[in-house]
């Protein structure tokens, strides 16, 4: 099977040939149809990332699929289920064998290229409003780097938790797609009073920043009294530093949230939240933007749009069309 596999840290991802892979007992077997692209894989190839495996590794976070063998003791698929699956590596492959407890099944009519950016982008923005922040109904949230892979799928479900939603996004085209998304306000983020205008609009409650930088400082800024600053990323290149004292006088919380991290200290949170993600999908309350596919062999260009930030919700790799 071809694969795309990092041989070495910040050297470019090469196509080669490897052997198939044979499921191990608790493991299955997808025929992979697409992978859903991150800024956690551009980390990855720096070393940088949490969770980065030691190379040689094949790239890929997430994944849908299908599934074609059964490891010993596996119960809970079938062959022929169509799965996502949080792979951590590995995606971007023809086929994967993947512990079977990472893999959901999906609901009825969801396209696989829709499904392989699901997981990690609905999954990190539901448990980081409900879980961390108790984001509640009435409150204004504010998320930076809105039309983001992450981003974008913060306002759709703020909205959906009754939220009133600001969206800050940079270029008449992005605030375009946040407001589709659900979005009661847009502000660009190359204004020089942001901080002003997220006070015009009543302070923010809780601030979802996956960027860092200027746009945290002026979010900080803007909090009102007992709000809650997500931290979810930098893809700015700048992780802000945070005056502890304008903590104390306003009464802020400020959290972390690695969803990945779930996994090995609380799995049934993250699992209860993704029941709870689906099926908001099957009532029809989110409509997951794929602002680019990709075939296979063109990786390096996908990576280079993603690492720009000239996308807009997911980017995916198209690995196979016949499933």
């Amino acid at each position: 099977m071809q694969a795309w596999e990092l041989s070495a840290f910040n050297t470019a991802p090469e196509i080669r040939e490897l052997p198939m892979p044979r499921p191990n007992k608790g493991e299955i077997r997808v025929r992979i149809a697409a992978c859903g692209l991150n800024f956690a894989d551009l980390l990855m190839i720096e070393g940088k990332y949490q969770d980065t495996p030691t190379p040689p590794f094949v790239m890929g976070l997430e994944l849908a699929g299908v599934v074609d063998a059964l490891g010993d003791g596996v119960t809970t698929h079938a062959v022929g289920d169509p799965v996502a699956v949080y792979a951590g590596q590995g995606g971007l492959a023809e086929y994967g064998c993947f512990p079977a407890q990472r893999a959901l099944r999906l609901p009825d009519h969801m396209p696989l290229t829709e499904a392989a950016g699901f997981l990690i982008a609905y999954g990190t923005s539901h448990l980081a409003l409900t879980r961390r922040a108790r984001l509640a109904a009435g409150e204004t949230l504010a998320v930076l780097g809105a039309a983001g892979g992450v981003g974008l799928t913060a306002v759709e479900i703020g909205a959906s938790l009754g939220a009133k939603v600001i969206a800050v996004a940079r270029g008449q085209a992005k605030l375009e797609i946040a407001k589709r998304a659900g979005a009661d306000h847009v502000i660009d983020a190359d204004t020089p009073d942001l901080r002003d205008q997220l006070r015009a609009l009543g302070g923010v409650d809780v601030l979802y920043d996956a960027v860092g930088g200027a746009g945290f400082e002026a979010g900080f800024r803007a909090m009102r009294p007992e709000g809650r600053i997500l931290s979810i990323g930098f893809a700015s290149g700048t992780v802000p530093q945070i005056p502890a004292n304008h903590l104390l006088v306003k009464n802020l919380d400020v959290m972390g949230l690695y969803w990945g991290g779930y996994l090995r200290f609380n799995p049934e949170a993250l699992q209860h939240s993704l029941e709870q993600v689906f099926g908001l999908y099957t009532q029809g309350g989110l409509k997951p933007h794929i602002g680019a596919t990709y075939p296979f062999d063109a990786l390096p260009a996908a990576l280079d749009a993603l690492r720009s930030r000239k996308s807009t919700g997911k980017v995916v790799i198209e690995i196979s069309k016949t499933l």
